[in-house]
């Protein structure tokens, strides 16, 4: 269904290293930049992008929006959790734990990013 996510910031530097270090814990290799100076992550057939707005107005994180990432255990999303908050991200929402609800029973880890946007790392619990 989604061919790419992008996410707008204000500070190219800071979201990149925080991107880098997030998706590093799920192997993916840090993000190259475009010629528009966009910072540009491959995994598994999966494009994620960063960009500064490009009608210059400033950036600023979806109020209600959240982009979830797959995660292949709980200590993996943990993992990324940590590298998140070490790297310029903050938590959010409840700490990391399993939550039990309409999908079934998951482990969710939320942060927000450098510049606002609200991620989940979610694990799927069998």
């Amino acid at each position: 269904m989604f061919s790419h996510v992008m996410v707008g910031t204000n500070d190219m530097e800071a979201s990149k290293a925080f991107y880098d270090a997030i998706f590093g814990t799920l192997g993916v290799k840090p993000g190259f930049y475009d010629d528009k100076g966009r910072a540009i992550y491959l995994h598994d057939g999966a494009i994620f992008m960063i960009s500064t707005p490009i009608d210059g107005a400033p950036a600023c994180h979806a109020n209600g929006g959240t982009i979830g990432f797959a995660m292949a255990s709980t200590e993996q999303a943990d993992a990324w959790h940590a590298a998140g908050v070490e790297s310029g991200g903050s938590a959010c929402e409840d700490p990391p734990g399993v939550r039990q609800g309409g999908f079934g029973t998951l482990y969710l880890a939320y942060l927000r990013d450098p510049a606002g946007n609200k991620l989940c790392g979610l694990h799927r619990i069998a």
